[in-house]
């Protein structure tokens, strides 16, 4: 019997304008839309290699790195927390897994695929880790690599410490691996200066860029190590010195490693030249501004901010306590039904605590900013009066 083709695919591609204010994926720009609408080209065509230069090119400044190997992976960014560990690790070296919400544990569960000895130090519920507590773990279990977001989108927790992290990940003869997916653009972050050996970030948050594309820096010290292994990083796809022949890294004919997708390449370029021409410092500031305002905003609501302390708050993704009583699926989808916003809840240890805005790229702006914070006020509003009639109508 003959399989008939599918009824729905006879109907016109429909795709509804939303406003995303949630966790990310961010909005993109006109110019990165109309970027990507440019037509394809081979992935080893001599236009698409210099578009994929231009790109790296943007990728050491949104790091502030020099790092020769510098690149995209073809994947989201779990395929940069992927590619990290997997070129990093050896069976039995010790990871030491840095955890402020679920990133570190999602990391743990792909350091222990590749064989490693997996550790924890864990921050109290809503807190940062000092550096006490990371000095006493490393004092503590020795690791070969260490890994820490620097933005937990599953909290809303900074770690404002990284740039202390790689001079004493150096003391003991670490890796530091830095996640900077959801931070990058809110906050400050200087790859060289310090001294971080492996640091990916995601394309569609602050960068305003198409997911699929994964950001990603070696440093030279990281590289050695790589280059000096026992035994070849256990997925070929993730094979960074394969990786970065493709991309040019190594100063070595350029190889076909697997397709790259050229439009995201486009989308991806356009979003760094943006980046780039507003400038890191500015970028980094009016993130901070614009959660400033909703902090301010919430305040003023009545409710309460999910991380306690101001200096532990990550910009780009806002964590918000849900009020006693309400239930915040409802209030998502009273957003998302009546104005086409998206206002996501927690995700791991923060499911059904908190409410999670996204102010990142296009979407880090004072009349975003104010226009989230009055449906959020209007549908927690809505769903009170909606419990209270319901309440009224069982006596």
């Amino acid at each position: 019997m003959e399989v008939p083709p599918p009824l729905v695919l006879k109907r016109p591609l429909y795709v509804p304008s939303k406003t995303l204010m949630g966790p990310g994926p961010s909005n993109c720009s006109h110019r990165v839309l109309e970027a990507m609408s440019n037509p394809v080209l081979g992935h080893m065509h001599p236009e698409c290699l210099q578009i994929m230069d231009e790109v790296k090119e943007g990728i050491k400044y949104i790091f502030q790195t020099l790092n020769d190997a510098t690149m995209c992976i073809s994947g989201a960014g779990h395929a940069g927390m992927e590619a990290s560990l997997c070129n990093l690790i050896e069976d039995g070296d010790v990871v030491l897994l840095g955890v402020t919400g679920v990133w570190g544990h999602r990391a743990a569960d792909m350091a222990r695929r590749y064989g490693a000895d997996v550790r924890y130090v864990e921050a109290s519920f809503g807190r940062a880790l000092s550096q006490e507590e990371i000095k006493f773990a490393f004092e503590t279990h020795r690791p070969r690599v260490f890994f820490v977001a620097q933005g937990d989108s599953s909290t809303g927790i900074i770690q404002q410490n990284i740039r202390e992290l790689g001079e004493l990940c150096r003391q003991f003869d670490c890796f530091l691996v830095v996640d900077t997916v959801a931070s990058l653009g809110g906050t400050e972050f200087l790859m060289d200066e310090w001294k971080v050996d492996v640091v990916y970030t995601g394309s569609q948050k602050s960068l305003g860029g198409p997911a699929g594309l994964t950001p990603i820096s070696f440093s030279k010290r990281a590289l050695t190590h790589i280059k000096q292994r026992k035994s070849k990083p256990k997925v070929y796809y993730f094979d960074i010195l394969l990786i970065g022949q493709y991309w040019g890294c190594y100063g070595t004919p350029r190889i076909y490693h697997h397709t790259i997708s050229s439009t995201l390449l486009y989308g991806l370029r356009e979003a760094l030249a943006h980046f780039c021409a507003v400038g890191l410092k500015a970028v980094v500031r009016r993130h901070q501004e614009c959660s400033r305002r909703l902090q301010l905003g919430i305040e003023e609501l009545g409710l309460e901010m999910f991380v306690q302390r101001e200096d532990e708050r990550l910009p780009t993704v806002n964590t918000i306590k849900v009020p006693f009583g309400v239930d915040w699926k409802k209030v998502a989808e009273y957003a998302m039904r009546k104005y086409s916003v998206e206002i996501s809840g927690g995700l791991g240890p923060t499911v059904e605590h908190v409410f999670r805005i996204g102010l990142m790229g296009e979407n880090a702006t004072v009349e975003r900013v104010d226009m989230v914070l009055s449906i959020l006020h209007e549908a927690i509003q809505s769903i009170k009066l909606r419990a209270v009639k319901a309440e009224r109508s069982k006596i």
